[in-house]
């Protein structure tokens, strides 16, 4: 998630488009929060690890 995420911030750098940026930001801070879960032993998902 995190990796999409900066994938769609850097297409919409760089083509301009607002809702790439949005969305790709919304990406990165939902995918570094379930990391930050994951990586500190609480269970996401129904899974004990999240990658």
């Amino acid at each position: 998630m995190l990796l999409v995420g900066v994938i769609l911030l850097i297409i919409g750098l760089l083509t301009g488009i607002a809702i790439l940026w949005t969305i790709g930001i919304v990406l990165v801070v939902v995918g570094a929060v379930l990391w930050i879960l994951g990586s500190v032993g609480h269970a996401v998902g129904g899974r004990r690890h999240y990658w």
